[in-house]
């Protein structure tokens, strides 16, 4: 079986990218170096090479359209006329007449070329050869630009076309615009077909899958059809008639009874009678649709006149050569695809009359008498009166009433429900889970006497009452607790005191209303030294009235920060305190500022610890192992610092000279390099 997938046709490219690709492929695959000095043969060879190779290339690429693309004369009449109402086969065969065309003049101007070279009697001669043959060549790609992007241009139409197979079994669905012939498919199979309230929503064909008696049938949802001559046809409409006249199917004619499509009853049979020639030797199923808004019943005479000379021409349609037929039970059926009603009876009716029409075929053909002289079909006969009843062994049936018990389901409270009332009469029992060493227990009742004692005497009925009172003096505790915080955070406080925790609670909210404002911005906010700070927020003046306003003693704070900016100037090393009292004639150095002199008693180099020198928590036992690893740790990291490593971590083997940089093409008979 022929399986048409147009999908698989590779892409036509235009005529300069056809143009780029053959030749920068010539430039990559053939040798590109020559020199003066080489023998007349050798230079002859070059350069017919190049020229033969880009034949070739040529010569592959147009093969491959010519190939791929369907002869509308070698495929299915269904596809050859669906592709002549889409694309025009003139034009279509007259694009694909160009491309051969083409190929055959790069074939003959190579031929002439070579012939050419062969008697090229200087490198230049050669040269001019070649590039004259190239761009003879690439001059009939140039025409035949238009031609190539028309067939690109059919391709990706044709990849867009659904796949549909014209030997399997089919259902094709048909009728004027808008009676229901989308829904219908929608419902029965998986197809996603666009539905709307207008005329020619489905402008192109459309195929669905469903399942009937373990076989698969495709759905073809056919545009709406108008009752008008051939030749006004339009493109959509072509598609349903070439569908119609050349796919052996079980076809679906939809009616709208209710009216509510545009279109009267008698203008659809119009159109009935009009392409009935069709419908020939096809099972045929007249269906009318919206029976939610008008039921057949209530249909007008006439109109019900004009149904049943549908239902008897199609009904003659059963037979070839217009001859009567006698069942006519699938013939008229009613249906609604709003509510789904009559939609499954409609799809059995057309399968099983497409089923029984294929078998008919089937066994009416000639192939049909080489598979029967292969069957025969045995017919057991009794040999004597005697009844031989069928023996099954005891172990046999043992183990199946084995198997059938185990299978047996175990009874759910929805099955007690069922058997003992259903809901509101039967009552679970909560108590038959409970896990207790007797299970006769589960059902008891609590006792009234127990061990000599009245059980009512321990349970105290105002339970409940007094629980209430300790939660509601729980409360009261809590709250008085509450009330007593709240005193010690005011009410036992100063008024000086309370005015100071007020200033510190609401210096408190403003700095974090600030803080938030700055992180919120802090991405977009660019930092700003302070010597360019215009606004002086921070300033040891405004810093001392902030503090004095509190009542507390500025002038501490202000000494310790101007100490603090003081030290971050640069200024000359002092001589160290150490070494003045170590050694008792060190000079003595005169200092101008007390303040300064206390500050310079900076620890002195001498008294820095040596490298060799054990810290506890470091690791190592004594002096002696510490010097020893850090001379191994300082062996270890030369070669790495040779290297320029980062660390020990660092595995990068720099390519010094990248073989696709330093390496040029190869020369005339070299293949290291393949």
């Amino acid at each position: 079986m022929v399986q048409y997938n147009f999908k698989k046709i590779t892409v036509v490219p235009k005529g300069k990218d056809f143009i780029d690709i053959i030749l920068s492929r010539t430039q990559r695959q053939t040798p590109t170096v020559v020199h003066k000095g080489y023998a007349i043969s050798r230079l002859r060879q070059f350069y017919m090479r190049k020229v033969k190779y880009t034949q070739s290339n040529f010569h592959e690429k147009l093969s491959t359209i010519i190939d791929e693309f369907p002869r509308l004369d070698g495929i299915h009449p269904f596809y050859g006329d669906l592709l002549h109402v889409l694309y025009n086969k003139d034009h279509y065969k007259l694009a694909l007449g160009q491309i051969n065309t083409a190929r055959n003049l790069i074939s003959k101007i190579a031929k002439d070329y070579v012939k050419l070279l062969k008697y090229g009697d200087s490198l230049y001669r050669c040269k001019s050869l070649k590039v004259a043959a190239l761009g003879r060549m690439c001059t009939v790609i140039k025409r035949i630009g238009p031609s190539l992007a028309y067939l690109e241009q059919i391709r990706q139409h044709m990849a867009r076309l659904p796949s549909i197979d014209p030997n399997t079994r089919t259902v094709l669905i048909c009728g004027y615009p808008n009676v229901g012939k989308s829904s219908f498919i929608n419902k029965i199979t998986r197809a996603d077909v666009d539905v709307q309230p207008y005329a020619f929503t489905t402008k192109s064909l459309f195929v669905g899958h469903t399942d009937y008696k373990y076989l698969r049938y495709q759905v073809i949802d056919t545009p709406g059809i108008l009752d008008r001559p051939f030749e006004d046809r339009n493109i959509i409409e072509m598609c349903s008639i070439t569908a119609l006249a050349h796919l052996r199917a079980a076809v679906l004619f939809f009616l709208d009874v209710s009216g509510s499509c545009g279109y009267s009853i008698a203008q659809q049979a119009a159109l009935f009678h009009s392409i009935k020639s069709l419908f020939m030797n096809k099972p045929l199923t007249i269906v009318c649709n919206k029976t939610d808004l008008q039921p057949l019943d209530g249909i007008s005479e006439e109109d019900m006149k004009l149904v049943m000379e549908m239902k008897s021409e199609a009904m003659k349609t059963l037979v070839a050569q217009g001859g009567e037929a006698t069942n006519d039970a699938d013939v008229l059926l009613t249906m609604s695809t709003l509510t789904e009603d009559g939609v499954i009876a409609v799809k059995n009716a057309a399968c099983e009359r497409l089923l029984n029409q294929r078998v008919e075929l089937k066994m009416k053909s000639k192939k049909i008498n080489d598979c029967l002289n292969r069957f025969h079909v045995a017919m057991p006969k009794p040999r004597d009166q005697r009844e031989r009843p069928p023996c099954i062994p005891q172990a046999v049936l043992e183990a199946k009433a084995k198997e059938a018990a185990e299978k047996e389901k175990r009874k759910t409270e929805k099955d007690l429900e069922d058997e003992n009332g259903g809901a509101g009469v039967y009552s679970a029992s909560l108590k038959k889970n409970y896990i207790l060493a007797n299970d006769e227990w589960k059902e008891d009742v609590l006792p009234e006497i127990l061990d000599g004692h009245n059980v009512y005497d321990f349970i105290d009925p105002d339970i409940l009452q007094r629980l209430e009172e300790l939660e509601s003096e729980e409360g009261i505790r809590q709250a008085e607790e509450g009330d007593e915080d709240f005193e010690l955070d005011g009410e036992e406080l100063t008024p000086e005191e309370k005015e100071a925790l007020s200033e510190i609670r609401k210096k408190k909210s403003l700095l974090i209303q600030e803080h938030r404002m700055k992180k919120s911005t802090a991405e977009s906010r660019p930092t700003v030294p302070r010597k360019f700070d215009k606004d002086r927020k921070f300033t040891t003046k405004r810093m001392g009235r902030q503090l004095s306003a509190m009542g507390v003693d500025p002038s501490k704070a202000i000494t310790r920060l101007r100490e603090r900016s003081l030290s971050r100037k640069g200024r000359k090393r002092e001589r160290s305190t150490d070494r003045e009292h170590d050694g008792g004639d060190a000079m003595d150095v005169d200092q101008p500022n007390k303040k300064l002199r206390l500050r310079s008693t900076s620890r002195s180099r001498s008294r820095s610890r040596p490298p060799g020198e054990v810290v506890p928590g470091e690791g190592f036992k004594d002096s002696v192992q510490k010097n020893k690893a850090l001379k191994l740790f300082k062996n270890s990291a030369k070669k790495r610092n040779k290297d320029a490593r980062r660390g020990e971590a660092d595995r990068v083997i720099p390519t010094l000279k990248p073989k696709h940089l330093f390496s040029g093409k190869r020369s005339i008979g070299k293949t290291e390099r393949r």
